[in-house]
């Protein structure tokens, strides 16, 4: 059995370094008693219509438009991110589930397939009770599109929220409650503790966002109950920059893409592969753009980038720039954090980066812009691939049809071309490589949260 040692997590503002509030752990007794619950009421979730599902759900997505400044200042509050930015993610929110009631018209529709004298139709059953594990980063968004599907599906949720957004992660399941049956989704508060435990318990599948670490850790305690599984395990993001590419616009997404959300952010440019031809010139109009960037706090309306959420996490950025620069690296702008109160720190840029840097290397999650100059496209997608890393990946050239050539041959499951990795809606957010097991955001991803039934039988 697993310790739980930890009984309070410390709600900490990033922006002050105050005391927002002090929460309770949820207890292995609680642990307990929100799985027992969720699985009674899936007992009768299962049997309530789509329609009838879809209507509680529109309820509820109507409450998250109505009330997004609301949760917006809570996401600024708990993880620091601009207010407009937060009331942004709320609102998405309510459109996320919007679009995933039009698609579960879709993915959960009976199918009806002929041949010969046999008729099967394809069902979609739930699962069952399905563990929600999401980050701080996107604390809002990240876990409607974990929750949205599951329940649209006929699952129910035991929901944690990361330890550094648990208000978040509160006001989300006071909103779904409002419109969707006792025990529909249910809450759990805690860190690595209650977490561990909730994975090793009576749950049917988990459905996570974090890190590769622990999305191995949830892969291993899962094999002993062969739980499904859909993971979102991060990035470490190239985008590649050729020497025919349009070199304003490129240095405006290389730094609008490593500084949003204090570069918190999954697919954040982390690796900027410019050929050496343009990397010059490249390097100065990023310079350019980033000195306008304004540190401060999120509440401050002329804030472009807030704090980072935690001190460990500042610690941990700080130290790969120092990494960095001790192996040989050149900082050109900032690089350190900002003294006082809260936890800020510089928008930086480091130049005269190799392959032997971990900032290069292991997931920063900060707001470091970092460039590498590489001979050719050829050398860019072989250092592009050379990781464990495939979440996205952006590629910039105004020659085209070079353009998706280079994209083709790097090993992520969402690239951009002259353009961020978001694409059409509808389609799927997807990793390669270590940086996902399943996938959400589709027909297909949707269909993920339940089980395909047959049912056969003769033609009368």
């Amino acid at each position: 059995m697993i310790t739980m040692k930890q009984k309070f997590i410390l709600d900490i503002n990033p922006a002050n370094g105050e005391l927002i509030e002090k929460i309770k752990c949820s207890s292995y007794g609680e642990i307990a008693s929100a799985i027992k619950l969720a699985r009674k009421a899936w007992r009768l979730w299962i049997n309530v219509p789509l329609k009838n599902r879809i209507a509680m759900m529109k309820k509820v997505a109507k409450d998250f438009l109505k009330e997004k400044e609301i949760l917006g200042e809570i996401i600024t509050m708990e993880m620091g991110k601009p207010l407009k930015s937060a009331i942004g993610e709320a609102e998405a929110v309510a459109y996320g589930i919007e679009e995933a009631i039009e698609m579960a018209e879709e993915a959960f529709a009976t199918q009806v397939l002929n041949y010969k004298d046999t008729v099967t139709e394809i069902h979609r059953s739930s699962i069952g009770v399905v563990a929600v594990i999401t980050p701080w980063n996107f604390p809002a968004a990240m876990a409607e599109s974990l929750i949205s599907p599951a329940i649209l599906g006929g699952n129910t949720v035991v929901f944690k929220p990361s330890e550094y957004t648990p208000l978040t992660g509160k006001y989300m399941y006071e909103v779904f409650n409002r419109h969707l049956p006792k025990g529909a989704v249910n809450l759990l508060q805690g860190a690595e503790e209650v977490g561990e435990v909730l994975i090793t318990s009576d749950v049917d599948m988990i459905a996570f966002v974090g890190s590769q670490e622990v999305g191995k850790r949830i892969m291993e305690a899962s094999a002993k109950r062969l739980n499904r599984l859909v993971l979102e395990l991060g990035g470490k993001d190239p985008m590649i920059i050729l020497k025919d590419a349009d070199i304003e616009k490129a240095a405006k997404y290389a730094v609008n893409g490593s500084l949003r959300n204090a570069g918190q952010v999954c697919v954040a440019v982390e690796r900027i592969y410019v050929e050496d031809k343009i990397a010059d010139k490249f390097e100065k109009q990023v310079l350019e753009n980033v000195k306008k960037w304004k540190v401060g706090p999120g509440t401050d309306e002329s804030s472009d980038m807030g704090p980072i959420v935690s001190e460990n996490q500042r610690l941990n950025i700080l130290s790969q720039i120092e990494d960095a620069e001790r192996k040989g690296a050149k900082i050109l702008w900032g690089g350190k954090k900002v003294e006082g109160k809260g936890f800020f720190m510089e928008p930086t840029v480091i130049t005269n980066l190799a392959d032997k840097h971990l900032i290069m290397q292991k997931e920063t999650f900060g707001p470091v812009v970092c460039i590498q100059k590489v001979s050719s496209a050829e050398e860019a997608i072989e250092k592009a691939n050379n990781t464990t890393f495939g979440l996205g990946a952006t590629v910039w050239s105004k020659n085209d049809a070079k353009a998706k050539e280079v994209a083709r041959k790097i090993e992520s499951g969402m690239i951009g071309i002259n353009q961020g990795i978001g694409g059409v809606p509808r389609t799927p957010w997807v990793g390669a490589k270590q940086s996902g097991f399943g996938f959400i955001g589709s027909i297909e991803g949707m269909r993920q949260f339940t089980i395909p039934k047959k049912i056969s039988y003769k033609k009368k």
